[in-house]
């Protein structure tokens, strides 16, 4: 079969150096509305979390707090596990694959906790990660209203449907009536959401669901949805965190 139709086009070196600039021109200005949006989401206001959620984890029953574990800032991927399902969700399965110790070492470095939430039962959801060979803090919210609350699982006799900040009305225009079958209920959803901690306070400062979670390839991506941002001396608004670093990747 030949695939060359299916190809790049083959030129010059000189004829794709223009071509190329050209791009580089939408690439920058793709980046520059990219750091204007980082900075509206760290302007978004923040909602108090006044629930007492409960996780289980290695050590047994903790709270939101805990899970901190003394950051200010704490990364929630809500992993997409039912409780009847022998295996988590395949796509969330595979992000969890790409996170490595390194990573999540550069995110504590700026003041930043990442955590992995499923509804399965721990039981199941930690043999499940020693199965794949994870190292990343993991923890269920079996038996809690959390999942529900952050409309990753979706089921009308518990919660107000809801997914990616559009009600049943919404959902059914754009073509998501699906999520309204009743039937079908509970079903879990991908999501990630991020949490800030002032004291013994928390607040809940963002979400992102659906393809919303592929900005997340790297500790930067991951640092763009907090409240935080990346602790550097360019962003917007100044004077949030108490240590400024400089525009580098620098994550000693």
């Amino acid at each position: 079969m030949d695939e060359t139709h299916a190809l790049p086009a083959v030129v010059s070196r000189d004829e794709w150096l223009p071509a190329r600039r050209e791009l580089l021109a939408k690439e920058k200005q793709a980046l520059r509305a990219k750091d204007e949006l980082n900075t509206a989401r760290r302007m978004l206001p923040m909602v108090r979390v006044d629930k007492d959620y409960r996780f289980e984890g290695p050590d047994g029953s903790v709270t939101l707090t805990d899970l901190f574990q003394g950051q200010r800032q704490l990364v929630v991927q809500h992993f997409m596990f039912h409780p009847d399902w022998a295996e988590g969700c395949g796509s969330c399965t595979a992000a969890v694959d790409e996170l490595s110790e390194g990573l999540l070492r550069h995110l504590r470095a700026r003041g930043t906790t990442y955590a992995v939430i499923a509804r399965a039962p721990w039981g199941k959801l930690t043999a499940y990660g020693k199965k794949r060979g994870w190292s990343v803090p993991m923890f269920s919210s079996f038996g809690s209203e959390f999942n529900y609350d952050f409309n990753v699982t979706i089921d009308a006799a518990k919660a107000p449907v809801q997914f990616n900040y559009r009600g049943p009305e919404e959902l059914r225009a754009a073509g998501f009536e699906w999520m309204l079958n009743e039937d079908e209920q509970p079903m879990e959803q991908p999501g990630m959401s991020c949490f800030l901690r002032s004291g013994d306070d928390v607040f809940h400062t963002y979400s992102t669901y659906g393809r919303g979670t592929e900005q997340t390839g790297g500790a930067y991506g991951i640092l763009d949805m907090t409240a935080l941002g990346r602790q550097e001396e360019w962003e917007e608004p100044k004077g949030r965190p108490e240590t400024r670093r400089g525009p580098v990747p620098d994550f000693s």
